[in-house]
């Protein structure tokens, strides 16, 4: 999985990253660029419903705080996920393959010989 899925930011806007829009949350950007962010926001729905629940946070300096530890268990949890899919693969084991080839052979010559003995 890309990391850049993992960035519970990133995927916000495609064409705002995650600094200027933590930037933007804590007030640090000029008019100028508050209203370029603004306007790329509003393009989007969604963009614009996340902005207005991250605007919601009261203590503005805490949100890198929380991007990033929601980021860690982001992380945690894809990561898990993920071993437990590894875990759950078959690996190619080439004797396995090799084993089923000799029982099938075995069940047919075993079908061949049984038929010929009934016939007789």
């Amino acid at each position: 999985m890309s990391e850049n899925y993992k960035d519970i930011l990133s995927n916000l806007s495609t064409s705002v990253d995650q600094e200027t829009l933590l930037l933007y949350l804590q007030g640090k950007l000029s008019d100028d660029k508050k209203h370029e962010v603004e306007k790329q926001l509003l393009q989007n729905e969604f963009d614009e419903e996340a902005m207005d629940g991250l605007q919601e946070f009261k203590d503005k300096e805490q949100l890198q705080f929380m991007v990033e530890m929601l980021n860690r268990d982001l992380k945690k949890k894809t990561e898990k996920k993920k071993k437990r899919r590894e875990k759950l693969n078959i690996k190619d084991q080439p004797w396995l393959y090799v084993s089923i080839l000799i029982l099938i052979i075995i069940l047919a010559l075993s079908y061949i010989y049984i038929r010929k003995m009934l016939l007789q």
